[in-house]
């Protein structure tokens, strides 16, 4: 792997030293491994961390995208064809699976793989033999299988999308890539190394920080597209600084600062709220002004009320059932 795929690989979360724990003891097993994630959380550096501690490692890692292929080119992409097996066939062509000999052949999306080919895979997988498209010719196969995906393939084989057969020839081990939002201060770790690199490639003469504010936020986000989304974000971040400290973080960078505000949303900013969020809203509403009313009346309860415009009684019956919280807001004033 490439020095930046190994810093990026890299984690010191229990969670992910965890997962690294499994991939290593995986990888000298010389069987089918199913890679789980949510996009963008690495799944094919996951796949090559594993060929590279295995005993293949001397031999080719081959990765099929199949999500960029059309379906009706998946078979011919892995089992290769020989000249004139379909029209515009005008030579013979190796498959992945050929091109893969001996080592790793790993296929990103196995989802993805209409049922005729999951076929032929099974087959290989089962006998170690495949042929290329328009050929009798058996070729054999020494090829260590590694898929990955974010979809449910069991439930895909239950609703008949996804051949039982081959996924239980598949999935000798699964291992579950954790989000980027369960590998705690990892977020950071990978952040810096992202911007003292994007640093280089902007040719700056220092190497930026984010400030308690930025780091929050990176912190508390939930980065749906894990580990790419906090590459993107902090380059971005990075690139638009004007200063070594880094102040500010976008996470949607298709907010239009020209947009027209939406009529109704503007005269009623309630509308996406349900019944169901009153209770919630009523009680920050009667901590906040209750406080506030204390605050300027210098405690005294009668004078809060009559600033409200509401009785001491009822007054009263609101800070009895929320004295707690209204007192911790008068103390972080």
């Amino acid at each position: 792997m490439g020095r930046d795929n190994i810093r990026e690989g890299l984690g010191e979360s229990e969670v992910y030293l965890d997962f690294i724990e499994s991939v290593s003891r995986a990888a000298k097993v010389d069987r089918p491994v199913i890679f789980v994630g949510e996009r963008g959380s690495g799944k094919e550096l996951a796949a090559r961390r594993l060929h590279y501690l295995s005993k293949r490692w001397q031999g080719p890692l081959v990765t099929v995208n199949l999500a960029s292929l059309p379906e009706t080119l998946i078979e011919t992409e892995l089992f290769g064809y020989e000249s004139g097996a379909f029209t515009g066939a005008r030579g013979t062509r190796k498959g992945r699976f050929e091109e893969a000999e001996g080592g790793t052949l790993f296929l990103d999306e196995i989802g993805l793989v209409p049922l005729r080919v999951q076929e032929k895979i099974l087959r290989t997988v089962e006998y170690g033999t495949y042929e290329r498209v328009g050929s009798s010719e058996t070729r054999k196969a020494d090829v260590r299988i590694v898929c990955a995906t974010n979809a449910d393939l069991p439930e895909l084989a239950r609703e008949g999308r996804f051949k039982e057969d081959l996924l239980d020839r598949l999935s000798f081990e699964v291992l579950f890539l954790p989000p980027l939002r369960e590998r705690g201060g990892d977020i950071m770790l990978l952040a810096n190394h992202f911007a003292a690199r994007m640093a280089t490639e902007c040719q700056l003469e220092y190497i930026p920080y984010f400030s308690q504010e930025a780091e929050r936020k990176l912190r508390s986000y939930s980065w749906p597209g894990n580990i790419r989304e906090l590459k993107n974000t902090v380059e971005r971040a990075v690139y638009r600084s004007r200063s070594q400290e880094i102040d500010d973080v976008e996470f949607n960078p298709f907010v239009n600062p020209f947009a027209v505000p939406d009529r109704e949303e503007s005269a009623d900013p309630f509308h996406s709220f349900s019944l169901d969020d009153y209770p919630l809203f009523h009680n920050e509403a009667d901590v906040f002004f209750l406080s506030k009313a204390l605050r300027e009346s210098g405690g005294n309860q009668r004078r809060a009320a009559e600033k409200l415009g509401i009785t001491y009684d009822q007054f009263r019956g609101v800070y009895r059932k929320l004295s707690d919280r209204i007192t911790a807001a008068l103390k972080e004033e």
